[in-house]
């Protein structure tokens, strides 16, 4: 067969360039094509000014006079000169076929190329692949043409910047590795934070975020229906994909960018932006979750890492990432609401919800709050006080869960235990099987000194409660009136300041002093009606407590959401 070229190019793998000294010849996907179709239209090909035989010594004369990467190349023994056609085979060529076309097209045209901002960026990588500097040429170098050019970025409108940079995209680790991508993020970072990072009204957005937006409002009203407050830079940026979006973000934390705007447009970008292959979607949500454990714990929605936790399931994401969402919902467990923590128990676990992630973000919030801010673990007391009168009814839930539950927060937490009390009363009904031992283990869980007056007495004759639980709640009820008998008999009547003082003037002096006697006899007998009427009003008291509890043994509480479902 005839020579049609003087040097075959394989780019990346994907395409075969054969090139003369003149100009392109032919580029094929295949050499099996490029075969045949050299076999059957030689005679036509040769016609296209095309050298079939040339000079070899020239045509790398023409490349390697701009590139300093082909003169090494062509330097080498195995590419003689001798030979008909030479081969050469580059890996990671920017921009592959494109990439080597324009590249191919400044040499041939002697160091002349009309620049854009379409291709500035992929022109630039390629110079710098290339090695095609000013010492490698007497012609004015690609790179620095583009150097000169890409100067003007600051003034290129917005809509050409991210095409610039979603271009860059496709050849990222040279974008990075020539500087260029840092050019562009910085320049995207720039016009956000001049124009104003949550500013509502996008100025000189792309024709695609135009488009990404309608096929999102149209789908969903994500922007309001989610609560998410959407920028006028959020549908640009979610058109990129999950490396360049990390780029963009992680220069965003670098400048201080508000870290509530950044922790919107990723829960943005995992709504609207992250679609693709279940793997692509882990990844997206893997990236979303380290950017998001890099901002201000205080900056980002409770709300939405829970709405992450419920898909990160199906995503199968990594354990060290997973722990991560999950340290930091813990941090900021005071936020969420009782639905947020009714999560589904994970398949192959027995009860209905799952306790133990709960028991992690608890662990978690004590980590990271202690005993610093007394107001949120209150707040907190509160919370899962809720969430106790909801998993109780399960007959699923392990005791051991269940007492974890209960004795995890520090008792500061709680200024009173009856939601405990009715809690546990729940749980013993539902597991009357509990031995002795475990439900001591369980009840032992209760502060007695903080039950009201009527869980106490309700606790004392309660059956499901073991003997010593009972006892010990009759103690602390007994403890109560003793305390309260004490401090109402150490109180003094209404004239006692004017009495005492008189006492302490005139001592008693009963074989002298009738008057002072019958004073002494006045007060005493005060204090025996006053003590009369205290103890009339408890026994009252007492006798209603025992009555609503013989007609309502369970108290007045309104049914949690399990027994709701149960029960028709």
């Amino acid at each position: 067969m005839v020579a049609i070229c003087d040097l075959e190019v394989d780019v990346n793998g994907e395409e075969a360039f054969l090139v003369s000294k003149a100009s392109f010849l032919i580029m094929c996907n295949s050499m099996e094509s490029l075969n045949q179709l050299c076999a059957a239209e030689i005679c036509r090909t040769a016609s296209l000014a095309c050298h079939i035989v040339g000079d070899l010594d020239d045509l790398q004369g023409i490349l390697s006079s701009f590139s300093g990467r082909l003169r090494k190349l062509f330097s080498k023994p195995s590419l003689s000169s001798t030979a008909e056609t030479s081969k050469v085979v580059f890996h990671n060529f920017p921009g592959s076929v494109r990439g080597f076309e324009l590249m191919a097209r400044f040499c041939y045209n002697n160091g002349k190329i009309q620049i854009t901002p379409s291709d500035a960026c992929l022109l630039h990588c390629v110079a710098d692949y290339m090695e095609m500097t000013e010492d490698a040429s007497s012609f004015p170098s690609l790179i620095k043409l583009t150097e000169v050019y890409l100067l003007g970025i600051p003034c290129w409108p917005w809509s050409e910047i991210m095409s610039a940079l979603r271009q860059c995209q496709d050849f990222l680790p040279s974008a990075i590795s020539s500087g260029i991508l840092d050019r562009i993020v910085d320049s995207v970072v720039g016009r956000i934070t001049t124009a104003g990072v949550g500013d509502a009204t996008p100025s000189g957005s792309s024709p695609e975020s135009s488009a990404f937006r309608f096929s999102c409002d149209t789908r969903s009203s994500i922007s309001t229906r989610s609560g998410i407050h959407r920028a006028w830079w959020f549908e640009d940026l979610a058109l990129l994909n999950t490396d360049m979006v990390q780029q963009v973000i992680a220069s965003m934390v670098l400048q201080k960018v508000d870290n509530v705007m950044i922790s919107r447009f990723l829960f943005y970008y995992l709504k609207c932006g992250a679609h693709g292959s279940p793997s692509e979607k882990r990844k997206a949500t893997e990236t979303a979750i380290d950017l998001l454990h890099s901002l201000d714990r205080s900056c980002v929605s409770c709300k939405g890492l829970f709405n992450i936790l419920r898909v990160a399931s199906s995503l199968r994401l990594s354990k060290s990432c997973h722990g991560r969402l999950e340290n930091m919902i813990g941090s900021q467990i005071d936020q969420a609401t009782l639905d947020s923590l009714l999560i589904p128990a994970p398949i192959g676990i027995g009860s209905l919800y799952d306790v133990s992630l709960v028991l992690r973000f608890l662990k978690s919030f004590l980590a990271n709050v202690g005993q610093a801010s007394m107001t949120r673990v209150k707040r907190v007391g509160c919370l899962i006080d809720s969430y106790l009168a909801e998993v109780a009814p399960d007959p699923s839930l392990e005791p051991s869960k269940f007492a974890a539950l209960i004795t995890i927060l520090p008792d500061a937490a709680r200024d009173s235990h009856d939601a405990i009390y009715r809690a546990v009363d729940l749980f013993l009904e539902v597991h009357g099987e509990l031995s002795e031992e475990e439900r001591m283990k369980i009840c032992c869980a209760i502060n007695h000194d903080k039950l009201s007056s009527e869980s106490c007495m309700h606790l004392a004759g309660n059956p499901k409660f073991p003997s010593r639980t009972a006892v010990q709640a009759l103690i602390s009820q007994q403890s109560k009136l003793k305390s309260l008998l004490q401090n109402t008999d150490s109180a003094p009547p209404k004239d006692s300041k004017h009495k005492k003082n008189r006492f302490d003037n005139n001592k008693l002096d009963c074989s002298t002093d009738n008057e002072k006697l019958s004073a002494q006899l006045h007060e005493m007998q005060w204090r025996v009606t006053e003590l009369e009427k205290i103890c009339k009003k408890m026994q009252t008291q007492m006798a209603e407590v025992m009555k609503n509890t013989i007609s309502n043994p369970s108290g007045s509480r309104s049914l949690p959401m399990l027994c709701s479902r149960l029960i028709p």
